[in-house]
């Protein structure tokens, strides 16, 4: 007669192995697929800033329209370029969670939530002939549920905006995520980020629609129906990187020639 194989024993034996042959299997596959996962990252991120600037070509590869973009580094501190750190690599999300590498913001300054700011940000320029046609800034800010993360896109005279597009949020559906609705960003492209002669930033949305007739219509975006905490937190991001805590020290010094 057989022994019995329904043993306490058999059973933690069998699903010990069981865990062992899953962690071995879920290890290896992770270790395997990092390069594509990397490279997918990758493409993403590049698939976002040339969609900010209105520079996705359907006729060639992601990589083949990014030939034109050049990639710096800022220090936000002296809005000059720095070679700190390799800009190919350098992570300004990791970067703000290190403290050797971010500053945490006083509450006064924190205007868009985002508790530590990185003291490197990557930017992206396109040039031709030795001019800037093209900026590509990386901006971030709390909305309702989470932290924004996109690209804002300026013309060469460091003031008109290309596009606004956002990459990575959890606003909810139909309302605050209506940051993602072609519409919506098609209002953005010809907005001015400041008035003639002034460094603080004036551009954000207002509730419910712009009056085309404003004085002020050049600086203004349609809000988010029904979303306004996720609409006070687009306007608060705009105002902080815009601001002298964020880029307009560097807008400043690309102005004068002195980056």
């Amino acid at each position: 007669m057989s022994a019995n194989n329904d043993t306490i024993g058999k059973t933690i034996t069998v699903t010990v192995l069981l865990c062992v042959i899953c962690s071995v299997v879920v290890s290896a596959a992770a270790v395997l697929l990092k390069p594509q996962q990397e490279a997918n990252k990758l493409l993403d991120k590049r698939t976002n800033i040339l969609a900010a600037a209105g520079l996705l070509d359907p006729s060639k590869s992601v990589d083949e329209s990014f030939e034109q973009i050049t990639t710096k580094v800022v220090d936000l501190e002296t809005g000059k370029y720095t070679d700190a750190v390799d800009p190919q690599t350098y992570d300004a999300r990791k970067a703000a969670k290190d403290p050797q590498l971010s500053e945490a913001l006083p509450r006064d300054k924190d205007i868009a939530s985002i508790k530590r700011q990185a003291n490197y940000q990557t930017v992206y320029l396109v040039e031709k002939e030795g001019k800037i046609e093209k900026v590509i800034l990386p901006v971030h800010g709390y909305g309702l549920w989470s932290t924004l993360y996109g690209f804002l896109a300026l013309e060469g005279d460091l003031n008109t905006v290309v596009g606004l597009g956002f990459y990575s949020h959890a606003e909810t559906p139909g309302l605050g995520g209506e940051v993602d609705n072609p519409i919506w960003k098609a209002q953005w492209p010809g907005k001015k980020v400041y008035d003639e002669g002034s460094t603080a930033p004036v551009l954000g949305l207002v509730k419910g629609k712009v009056d085309p007739s404003s004085p002020n219509a050049e600086h203004q975006i349609d809000g988010l129906a029904g979303a306004t905490l996720t609409s006070n937190g687009v306007t608060r991001l705009i105002e902080f990187w815009m601001g002298e805590n964020g880029y307009a020290p560097f807008l400043a010094n690309l102005k004068a020639g002195g980056v």
